[in-house]
């Protein structure tokens, strides 16, 4: 009787091991499974970033350099080469992430706050161009690039290809001579306004305000003529931080293809440094191209506010829901990507650092994205809309540089004690 109590507790014992082992091996074998999906997945993805440059429309690194060490490259604070996580306060960006992250090309912001209007702009704008320059000369892992081929012939000798875009119209001072100048400088894109009104230009907090108070609906006569000179010259239009009316306007008016350097959808985030569906079905019809910003407060905000969050906080699901409102609505030739890193505080879980761009293709390709429209939103999207404004440029070039001034009678230029005039139209005074 002992005996058959003992082989009975043995048998249960055994009997239970089975059990267990088969439910672990259940378990197991799917997660393994997953496992060896995901990897899969993201190996995917960083093949396809080899083999088309990802470019990035917008990051402020070089305005974090001139606030933390005065653009001094040689201080061991701004060694691009070494972690800068924990050495800025916003940190972003370095080689190594970049590396990771693998980035192709970057247009950095040339970037000189709207308080410098009427002032010293042009001082300010020249030494971020300066230093994005230097960057990329003191750093082998760059090349200064100025145009659609030189970002493919850079990417192709493994360099991230370093690009300047002036981001605000406040940067050219309201001077044709001046936008001609940045151009030989290297700028190949101008955001028409950062969030400040030109002269000539309505910016997009001017969208807050009912039309009687906008202070110009829009372009005046001579943000017209600055629009139809950036196409002679082969500057790309930068339309975000404008209000609507500007982006409408410029749409209408360029002959060229136009971007949204770092803007995300108005429709999903009710910010109004978004773009509308509205414009949105216009750049389609224009060939140009909508670089998501990953900047948390134009992604998380009603109607797609998460419940018990608030705008400081997203995710990345949500940009991917962003790049997904876009491409529907614009098409799957005109969605890019402008992060914005270290240009805003707040960034979104899972997008923390210029790394985490292989995991937003891992996310994409999972929802159904095809290799091809992803290497459109990697690159070719941009790219294509570059060489359509270098194409412009060249169809234009027998187009005398436009030589109208600032009429002195607009905006911030009325009684501007800052300038000297050596000419004065008959009417005025010497």
């Amino acid at each position: 009787m002992v005996n058959m109590d003992r082989n009975r507790i043995v048998m249960i014992v055994v009997g239970s091991i089975v059990i267990v082992a088969i439910v672990a091996v259940a378990i197991a074998i799917p997660v393994s499974r997953n496992n060896r999906e995901s990897t899969s997945t993201l190996e995917h993805a960083q093949d396809l970033m080899t083999e088309t440059p990802l470019v990035d429309g917008h990051n402020d690194l070089p305005w974090q350099i001139k606030n933390r060490v005065n653009n001094q490259l040689e201080n061991d604070t701004s060694n691009l080469n070494s972690d800068l996580k924990g050495k800025f306060a916003v940190s972003h960006t370095d080689i190594p992430r970049l590396k990771t992250g693998k980035v192709g090309a970057q247009f950095w912001a040339a970037y000189t706050s709207c308080n410098s209007q009427y002032k010293d702009t042009i001082r300010h704008t020249i030494d971020q161009i300066d230093v994005i320059k230097r960057m990329c000369d003191k750093y082998d892992a760059f090349e200064f690039v100025d145009s659609s081929e030189g970002i493919r012939d850079a990417f192709k000798r493994g360099k991230i290809g370093g690009l300047i875009g002036v981001e605000g119209g406040h940067s050219m001072d309201s001077h044709m001579a001046v936008l001609r100048a940045l151009y030989a400088l290297g700028t190949r894109y101008m955001t028409i306004t950062h969030s400040c009104n030109t002269p000539w230009s309505d910016n997009w907090l001017m969208d807050k305000l009912p039309k009687s108070e906008r202070e110009f609906n829009g372009l005046t006569n001579f943000g017209r003529d600055i629009i139809k000179e950036m196409n002679r010259l082969g500057m790309i239009i930068d339309l975000s931080h404008v209000s609507v009316d500007v982006m409408k306007q410029v749409l209408e008016l360029s002959e060229a293809p136009v971007m949204f350097s770092h803007t995300s959808a108005f429709t999903l985030c009710n910010h109004y440094r978004n773009v509308n569906d509205e414009v949105l079905a216009i750049v389609k019809d224009k060939q140009g191209v909508v670089m998501v910003n990953f900047y948390t407060k134009y992604i998380n905000c009603p109607p797609s506010l998460i419940p018990g969050t608030n705008d400081s906080y997203a995710n990345l699901t949500q940009v991917a829901d962003h790049l997904d409102h876009i491409k529907k609505i614009c098409g799957e030739d005109c969605v890019g990507m402008g992060s914005d890193y270290d240009g805003v505080n707040t960034v979104p879980e899972g997008l923390e650092d210029v790394s985490k761009f292989p995991d937003l293709i891992v996310e994409l390709l999972n929802r159904g994205w095809t290799d091809d429209q992803i290497k459109k939103l990697l690159g070719e999207n941009i790219l294509r809309v570059f060489k359509g404004v270098e194409d412009t440029r060249d169809k234009l070039s027998k187009r005398l540089p436009d030589e109208s001034s600032m009429p002195r009678d607009s905006g911030g230029e009325v009684n501007n004690t800052c300038r000297t005039y050596v000419h004065n139209p008959p009417g005025r005074e010497q």
